[in-house]
């Protein structure tokens, strides 16, 4: 099975996309409840919504393996990011609804150990290589992460997210001016957004952020809703939809990206 995907570009921009993966390797058949729980809470349909990144010749590398087998944006010491804040870990045991998704045990210390090996390394390796090449060619790199999550989802927030979750680690991951040019962006849209708000960025981008070395980490998620219908609540009979085309969010991102690349 291939881990993950990669497409190298010569632009100053990587895009990382480490929960889009749905597949389920081989040797966890029966292991989780259901497939479709195992899948339920990944960013559905990114590598199509930002297919159009590849024209500005940007680097994107993407997960294919599920969330549910290893989170490729969670520290793997294993240490929360949100600490005191429901969340999932590095190796999920529940979807982000809590309901539970091992149908026996869930993964022991020497388990989740042998997934980051197998599973975690491999990605990360690519991704840091593609950072520091692409930062040799133009002495800075926009590393741009793109998630996306169900816009309710009253275990984890209140009320419904806001369109556009932009995070920067509180603005430590990049210049001021990286986050300006997204912040302003999603304002002119007139779409909803926040700034590290319920999402201040995961561990791709407190890990790879550089400021100083010009090395600028900004995470973005999405709400769903800007490019896929989102039922209540969400079951194996209508989730996930497909993708809206064209999708109503889609020339806010593609501003964002040149912004970006220029």
């Amino acid at each position: 099975m291939n881990l993950f995907s990669l497409r190298r570009g010569n632009a100053p921009l990587v895009l990382s996309i480490p929960h889009a993966g749905v597949e389920l390797p081989e040797e966890f058949t029966g292991v989780f409840v259901s497939d479709w729980l195992a899948r339920k809470d990944a960013d559905w349909w990114l590598k199509e919504i930002y297919g159009f990144a590849e024209a500005l010749d940007a680097t994107i590398i993407a997960a294919n393996i599920s969330r549910s087998v290893i989170d490729l944006n969670r520290d793997p010491s294993g240490v929360s990011l949100y600490p005191g804040q429901a969340t999932t870990g590095l190796c999920p045991t529940e979807t982000f609804d809590g309901e539970p998704i091992y149908e026996g045990t869930a993964p022991d210390q020497a388990e989740i150990a042998r997934r980051r090996e197998v599973y975690f390394l491999p990605y990360h390796n690519a991704l840091h290589a593609e950072i520091e090449r692409v930062h040799a060619l133009h002495g800075r790199v926009v590393l741009y992460d793109c998630h996306s999550i169900r816009s309710h989802i009253p275990r984890l927030f209140e009320g419904e997210l806001p369109q556009f979750n932009i995070g920067t680690n509180g603005g430590e991951s990049c210049d001021p001016g990286v986050q300006a040019l997204v912040e302003r962006a999603c304002a002119q849209s007139g779409f909803s957004y926040v700034v590290n708000g319920r999402f201040k960025g995961g561990w791709i981008t407190r890990h790879y952020g550089e400021p100083a070395r010009n090395i600028h980490a900004i995470q973005m998620e999405l709400g769903c809703r800007g490019y896929m219908h989102e039922p209540l609540p969400a079951t194996p009979e209508n989730w996930p939809t497909a993708l809206l085309k064209p999708a109503p969010i889609q020339p806010v991102l593609e501003n964002i990206l040149k912004g970006l690349c220029a």
